[in-house]
């Protein structure tokens, strides 16, 4: 085989099981590639020695015929995910240094399934940001250019380094985290797949937390099937994380390809924005009729709250933000900057541990928290964010899964919008309303824009019916038929 990193999760393990190549072979090459591939500042910290350690015992299982569902697979982990013993810093200058002395779940999983860790991704700092623009350690470029122009875009955020390290095969596939957006978002961007579970599905133990009430880990991968191999390994129940749901984990995989005639598909009307470009209107009609063709049925439907989502967003994350990240204080871990006093050392470490985008969202957090405004501003936003879950239930009654465009533009050039964070907080526009209503969603990239950049679509299902999620998502994967790729100009 010349180049073992055009295989997929899913190729990349039949061919390991019928022992073709070796864990430390198709590892050595992403390791290759991440070298070939800094140019896109994916990955923040790489481990390649602890890669090919954790290859060789792979193949050593593998030999006895004791590999597990990922035996021997190399996978990016996105620098929120506490890893034993390999520096996590939620890409901020406050962690500097800082070594966990234990595991997050959802790694420990992944470990279990027996995955091989290729090193840390870059995100937006402490998961704030839609572009991948706010980490400490520089942006990070998607491997995509538009047509005709070498100007660099962004690969959406807060999984960015993600996304990107997915799309240009510098790992077989990647953890990522979604607190309004920054899986599918992300996904949308890169012409890869995206996909944010219910709310409880993965455990949020070890992972550097953003808005505790959001957060929730998740797959970035390839293809459908990739990504429902790698929830089925990151998902289950923990003892030690208290919004974690003790069920049972499906087999996501065995969903696919399963019949979607009968399935009722709703489209929201109020997702129809004022000022929607024609191309992602178009596609989602295109969505709809690919859906309609296999034997699912289309139905409108309401969420009449919709336009209150991104300002409930925005009130919510913030403050549970403000209230997290009180904790980063220069005393116990990560970045010190001494002070006359203790007061003094807790603002100069964090007036320089904290970036912009993070300092914002913290200041409007303890603004939308404090005395006299708790009421209008956070109790409100709770009351409304009720009403927004109301409306999908009401919704679900009509239907089995929505239908809608991820975002609301491809993907833009770094520094278009940064100094516009308004503008910058609409990308989630179509997002947000998932996390708040603790639904699972999926993005699955369905054509290209007229600069020739990856679109997506996303479907949003009932909690914890992933399964249904994953079958129409294969369907309107095939109906779309993308297999567009970026053209190769990033290899050093």
């Amino acid at each position: 085989m010349t180049d073992l990193t055009r295989l997929t999760l899913a190729g990349a393990r039949d061919a390991l099981r019928k022992k073709e190549i070796t864990s430390l072979e198709l590892t050595e090459a992403y390791i290759a590639a991440i070298g070939e591939g800094k140019v896109l500042n994916a990955f923040v910290t790489e481990t390649p020695e602890k890669a090919r350690e954790m290859a060789k015992a792979s193949d050593a299982r593998l030999a006895k015929g004791e590999g597990g569902p990922l035996e021997g697979l190399p996978l990016g982990i996105k620098d929120l995910f506490a890893t034993k013993g390999v520096l996590t810093t939620a890409c901020s200058h406050i962690l500097d240094g800082f070594t966990p002395p234990y595991e997050s779940q959802v790694t420990a999983n992944l470990w279990r399934d027996g995955a091989v860790m290729l090193g840390k991704l870059n995100n937006d700092e402490f998961a704030m940001g839609s572009s991948n623009e706010t980490s400490y350690y520089g942006p990070v470029v998607n491997p995509w250019r538009r047509k005709g122009s070498d100007a660099k875009i962004v690969p959406g955020g807060s999984s960015g380094g993600s996304s990107s390290a997915v799309a240009a095969k510098l790992c077989l596939a990647a953890t990522a985290t979604d607190t309004g957006g920054s899986i599918r978002q992300p996904a949308a961007f890169t012409g890869t797949v995206g996909v944010k579970p219910t709310y409880g599905r993965c455990s949020r133990w070890g992972i550097v937390a953003f808005a505790s009430s959001l957060d929730q880990a998740g797959p970035i991968a390839r293809d459908v099937r990739d990504a429902a191999i790698m929830l089925r390994s990151m998902a289950g129940h923990d003892e030690k994380d208290a919004t974690s749901v003790d069920m049972p984990v499906p087999d996501y995989e065995a969903a696919l390809g399963q019949s979607v005639k009968g399935l009722k598909v709703g489209i929201p009307r109020e997702y129809r924005i004022d000022g929607m470009p024609a191309e992602i209107d178009a596609l989602w009609t295109k969505g709809v009729e690919w859906l309609k063709a296999a034997g699912a049925e289309i139905v409108d439907v309401s969420l009449p709250h919709t336009k209150y989502a991104l300002p409930t967003y925005y009130i919510v994350a913030p403050a549970e933000c403000s209230s997290n990240l009180a904790r980063y204080d220069g005393v116990r871990y990560g970045l010190r900057v001494e002070g006359k006093d203790i007061t003094d050392l807790y603002e100069k470490t964090r007036a320089a541990g904290f970036g912009p985008e993070v300092k914002r969202r913290v200041l409007i957090g303890t603004y939308v928290l404090s005395a006299g405004y708790y009421d209008a501003y956070y109790l409100k936003a709770q009351q409304v964010r009720t009403l927004i879950a109301r409306d999908f239930a009401e919704a679900y009654r009509k239907c089995d899964v929505l239908l809608t465009p991820t975002a609301p533009s491809a993907a833009f050039a770094i520094g278009e919008k940064t100094a516009d964070p308004l503008s910058m907080y609409l990308n989630d526009v179509f997002t947000v309303t998932v996390n708040l209503a603790g639904l699972p969603g999926i993005s699955v990239p369905a054509g290209l824009s007229s600069d020739g950049l990856p679109l997506g679509l996303q479907l949003i299902g009932r909690t914890f019916d992933e399964e249904t999620l994953f079958r129409a998502a294969y369907a309107l994967e095939e109906a779309a038929r993308f297999t567009a790729e970026p053209e190769v100009w990033w290899r050093a």
